[in-house]
């Protein structure tokens, strides 16, 4: 049976602040993620349609507002959107919609993929490459960040040991102990922070790759941009990896990858423990794929 997403209400003193915006706002729909920190809807007046979001927290409400700022210095509007009016108050964020479909799910022929991926690889590359190289304080957060990932994977040890073989133990273990030297020694970026197909676009009648969502916009390591696609795609899917540094223009270093490598280790184990204390069966065994995948593409 097909569950049916609940459909979000377009709050009244969004409704007003939007109209204040779009003149003439007649119609709005529901375009959130089925979570309930996601709150988005696409809103139209006459001929004019934008995209207007609720940040869950202020955070999330700065960094976009940043994020919206540096793309529109740096990115054209076909590959980003761009912010037409925000709102601390109400953590609203008012934006121009892009051409094209979600890329998580879509299907797509091999080729059209492959372009892709190249092209990911080449708009996020355009983006690091216009970032400024970070500050003091940008460093502090990065190492305040990998120490607690180290020891998130030390404190999973324990509690998934009696699940896991010798050698996806050793990865762990190699994560509680290596996360911090390793991004100690790399440069800092200006980076998207969430770069999953889930915010790429991809216009099927032009080509065009488009960006979205900027809530997760910091300065990083670049390496850690890649983790959701390393454990999720890349694995099963090397030539996408290989489209995507391509596009990127550069391999990682070694040093890159074996923090990737342990960044995804470390997802893939706060996964299983996180299952295993929950019950969700789901989580457990995405944990294991990941750890297993991990194990089997060492760097």
């Amino acid at each position: 049976m097909t569950t049916v997403k609940p459909v979000k209400p377009f709050p009244p003193e969004l409704r007003d602040w939007v109209a204040s915006h779009l003149p003439g706002l007649d119609a709005n729909e529901d375009r959130s993620w089925p979570r309930s920190t996601s709150l988005v809807w696409r809103v139209s007046a006459a001929s004019q349609n934008a995209y207007v979001k609720i940040s869950p927290n202020d955070l999330d409400f700065e960094r976009e507002v940043a994020g919206y700022a540096f793309t529109a210095a740096h990115l054209s509007e076909t590959e980003t959107p761009r912010l037409l009016a925000c709102d601390p108050g109400l953590r609203a964020i008012l934006s121009t919609p892009l051409p094209g479909s979600v890329v998580r799910d879509l299907p797509l022929q091999a080729s059209a993929e492959l372009r892709l991926y190249e092209d990911a690889g080449r708009l996020l590359r355009l983006w690091h490459d216009a970032s400024g190289p970070g500050t003091d304080a940008d460093r502090a957060a990065v190492r305040s960040d990998m120490e607690d990932k180290a020891r998130e994977a030390a404190d999973c040890l324990e509690d998934v040991a009696p699940h896991l073989a010798a050698d996806r133990l050793a990865l762990v273990e190699a994560a509680s102990k290596e996360l911090p030297g390793l991004a100690e020694e790399l440069p800092l970026v200006y980076r998207h922070g969430d770069y999953e197909t889930r915010n790429w676009l991809c216009d099927q009648v032009t080509g065009g790759h488009g960006l979205i969502d900027f809530a997760m916009a910091a300065h990083g390591v670049a390496a850690s941009e890649f983790v959701w696609l390393c454990g999720a795609v890349w694995s099963v899917r090397p030539e996408l990896r290989e489209a995507y540094f391509t596009g990127y223009g550069r391999p990682l270093t070694a040093e890159e990858d074996r923090l990737l490598h342990l960044l995804a280790v470390r997802l893939g184990v706060s996964y299983l423990r996180n299952g295993l204390a929950n019950d969700r069966d789901e989580l457990v065994a995405r944990g294991h794929l990941v750890l297993d995948r991990m194990a089997a593409h060492l760097p």
